[in-house]
């Protein structure tokens, strides 16, 4: 049997089991995502939030540059921003910008 998931059902999950790993804007980023996912493959997902902690981070663009050890030496300040979301996309081949920082694939 399965079930029809909103994301106020999503984010309810989330908050239950782990309410600090994603901000809103995450959620609804990883909500949308794994929804057009289902709807391109045609195969339904299990809602496990663990797995999805797992699989997905949010964090800020100074803990993503630390984290990867981004250079952005030649990067202009303006320029931050894209050139972090292009280096999330060649790597771990999703990434969304939120207004604190990007959620993206674990890689």
């Amino acid at each position: 049997m399965k079930q029809a998931v909103y994301f106020n059902d999503f984010r309810d999950a989330f908050v239950s089991i782990r309410p600090d790993n994603f901000s809103r804007d995450g959620l609804w980023a990883i909500y949308d995502y794994l929804t057009e996912l289902e709807a391109d493959t045609g195969e339904e997902l299990e809602l496990d939030v663990i797995a999805i902690c797992c699989d997905y981070t949010e964090d800020t663009f100074a803990g993503i540059v630390d984290a990867y050890d981004i250079d952005l030496a030649d990067v202009d300040e303006d320029d931050i921003p894209q050139a972090i979301m292009a280096y999330l996309c060649d790597n771990a081949g999703w990434a969304v910008q939120t207004d604190s920082g990007f959620v993206y694939a674990n890689f």
